[in-house]
């Protein structure tokens, strides 16, 4: 298994964008089933946020400052699909708005990835070398465990206030 950094992210992209297409399939089916796949969603965005914020994007900024404009703009983009994740954790998955901020929040994050793997990802290849992105992945990978699994878990929660204070 590669710990290569980017790798690691793209994989988490992967799984994200699988769970969406689940949740989009299952649009004629019954809210619970919808309930269900968006928990997974809730998960996998908040353990994959929390690496980022926590390891990625402090390493890359440090290391690569051409891309701290982009680094900048991941962290409020972040903070977006916080406020959409902690917002789907309380609702019921028949509340007529469910659905609707679900799409939302499946839009911007694919927006987010999109300009993640696109435009800034190649340029942190090029700048760092393969053993620094192999560090950076070991650390994320190390840090998994840990990572807060609810938007509503403390770590979780001071990201979001991280993003308002900051």
């Amino acid at each position: 298994m590669s710990t290569d950094a980017i790798v690691l992210l793209k994989e988490d992209h992967k799984e994200i964008r699988r769970l969406f297409k689940a949740f989009q399939d299952a649009e004629d089916g019954p809210a619970s089933t919808r309930g269900k796949i968006v928990k997974q969603i809730l998960e996998a965005l908040t353990v994959h946020t929390y690496l980022e914020n926590e390891v990625m994007y402090p390493e890359v900024r440090k290391l690569v400052p051409d891309v701290e404009d982009d680094i900048l703009e991941s962290y409020e983009e972040h903070h977006v699909a916080d406020v959409l994740c902690f917002e789907l954790f309380g609702m019921d998955a028949g509340d007529e708005r469910f659905d609707a901020k679900t799409t939302v929040l499946i839009e911007n994050v694919l927006h987010h990835v999109e300009e993640e793997e696109q435009e800034w990802f190649p340029k942190v290849r090029e700048a760092l070398g393969r053993n620094q992105l192999q560090e950076i992945g070991q650390r994320m990978l190390d840090l998994r465990p840990k990572a807060p699994k609810t938007p509503t878990a403390p770590k979780a929660l001071k990201k979001s206030l991280d993003a308002v204070v900051a």
